[in-house]
């Protein structure tokens, strides 16, 4: 049910890129508004990552997925059968919205209630579906493109939708609310609603106005901006909606966040810059099939995570992608437009760092703090995820349009910047770990899953950079005495 839930906003999110001018020619829409409209679904998608976790203390959690299902499925028939602009980015608005929703309020029960036997299989098939989903939807989109069509991909999208609202249906088993003495905050999911509508929104203007220009730079640093306050809000309030004390205080929270983040970012470099750059030279089928290897090496780390998910190597692996996932950015770089064995080599490792990066990260970073936080953990990494993830990418093809002279140039420039960021989210997470005195450990999931506590031991941010100069100035005091 989880995964008939999270599967069509995410596939459609990879898929949609190739039929965007299809659909704009059906239903009349000019390219900036099909921009603004995929941008405000992706901030509804941010939104309702805090949206849910506020919903799930108050409210009875399973009542509420029956209504994130219907209204997915609303959103899904409305864009499917859309007649207008407004149908179309009313309905795709709102596949955003009920997709965090539900992978808020969902995922965590899923990933701790049904015990350590079964824990190990859900993380192969979540990592496998959501990812998987990602990696085949330049494939999908090709598809429907060289066949001039939009509705059947959409039509698709909501029969799974329905199917999720039939097996959510079938499996409802009540739940009351997380916390009923939970104090409303209006104030968390207000700064999370406006600082992501305006960042997105300034984002989606970039593809017809420049960086600099007020309707653009304006709200896109003003969006980012409240996003800041309201994760230094939640850091010091008393009484948090999201726990981002316990995550930010901790090393290995905060070394997975860095590396999740940076993977998400880079990946984008990788795939949508040089896919525009192929697109002027073979049909969008042609394009969706030579990032098939992608699809490979997500399933291919899927698996490999459900064998070290109660291993040390666990913590070895985000590490290892991001190699990966370097070595992908520079295969492309080599040529551009890049060939046909590049961007097929160049795909297949990043696929294969993209799946070894953020979902173990993620996991690691859960691990490292007890069990009961989990779902408010996940909303705040998720929000910065799906920042990093999809804000991205319209300033990446900005940058590569505007800057060195022609898009190839541009592009070249873009990919570089994408090859620092992995390189930043491999060495980063290392100084973390060197200066909190982090050590990988095997995670305890009987204790994890009985909420016990964490599953290893995550020491304090910095904690041994701080005990040295504490050292070191005592040291000096007892000198000059």
């Amino acid at each position: 049910m989880v995964m008939f839930a999270l599967i069509p906003y995410l596939a459609l999110s990879a898929a949609i890129g190739p039929v965007t001018p299809i659909i704009g020619g059906d239903l009349h829409i000019s390219a900036q508004a099909m921009s603004l409209g995929s941008g405000m679904a992706n901030a509804a998608y941010a939104i309702g990552t805090v949206m849910a976790v506020q919903f799930a203390q108050l409210l009875h959690q399973r009542r509420m997925m029956i209504l994130y299902v219907s209204l997915l499925v609303v959103g899904s028939v409305l864009a499917a059968a859309a007649q207008n602009a407004g149908m179309f980015i009313a309905g795709h608005v709102l596949q955003g919205l009920c997709t965090s929703l539900l992978l808020i309020a969902a995922v965590p029960p899923l990933a701790l209630g049904f015990g350590v036997e079964k824990f190990r299989s859900t993380a192969v098939i979540m990592s496998m579906c959501i990812f998987g989903a990602v990696t085949l939807g330049p494939a999908i989109g090709g598809v429907q493109a060289e066949a001039h069509a939009w509705r059947p991909l959409f039509w698709v999208v909501a029969a799974v939708s329905a199917a999720a609202l039939v097996l959510a249906l079938l499996t409802f088993e009540d739940t009351p609310p997380a916390d009923r003495t939970a104090p409303r905050n209006p104030l968390p999911i207000g700064l999370a609603a406006v600082g992501s509508v305006a960042a997105f929104y300034g984002a989606s203007e970039l593809l017809t106005h420049k960086f600099l220009e007020a309707r653009t730079v304006v709200p896109l640093l003003g969006g980012l901006a409240l996003i800041v306050v309201l994760i230094v809000n939640q850091y010091r309030a008393e009484h948090p909606l999201l726990r981002i004390r316990a995550m930010l205080s901790s090393t290995i929270p905060v070394a997975g966040l860095v590396l999740a983040l940076c993977a998400a970012a880079a990946s984008v470099s990788a795939t949508v810059l040089t896919a525009s750059l192929l697109a002027g030279r073979y049909g969008p089928l042609h394009v969706g099939l030579l990032y098939l290897p992608e699809l490979a090496g997500a399933i291919g780390t899927a698996v490999l995570l459900g064998v070290v998910i109660d291993k040390r190597a666990l913590q070895y692996l985000p590490l290892a992608g991001m190699v990966f996932l370097a070595a992908g950015i520079a295969v492309f770089r080599i040529q551009l437009p890049p060939t046909q064995a590049l961007t097929l080599i160049g795909s297949g490792l990043t696929g294969i760092g993209l799946g070894a990066t953020v979902a173990p990260a993620l996991f690691a970073a859960g691990f490292s703090l007890p069990a009961a936080t989990l779902q408010r953990v996940f909303a705040i990494v998720e929000l910065l995820r799906a920042v990093a993830a999809f804000m991205i990418a319209p300033v990446f093809t900005h940058f590569a349009v505007t800057v060195g002279g022609n898009p190839r140039a541009g592009t070249g420039i873009a990919l570089w910047i994408g090859l620092g960021l992995a390189i930043a989210g491999a060495v980063v997470p290392v100084l973390l770990y060197l200066l909190g005195g982090a050590r990988p450990e095997a995670a305890q999931l009987d204790r994890f899953m009985d909420g016990e506590g964490p599953a290893w031991h995550s020491p304090t941010l910095l904690a041994r950079a701080r005990k040295r100069v504490r050292r070191l100035r005592l040291a000096d005091a007892s000198v000059r005495s």
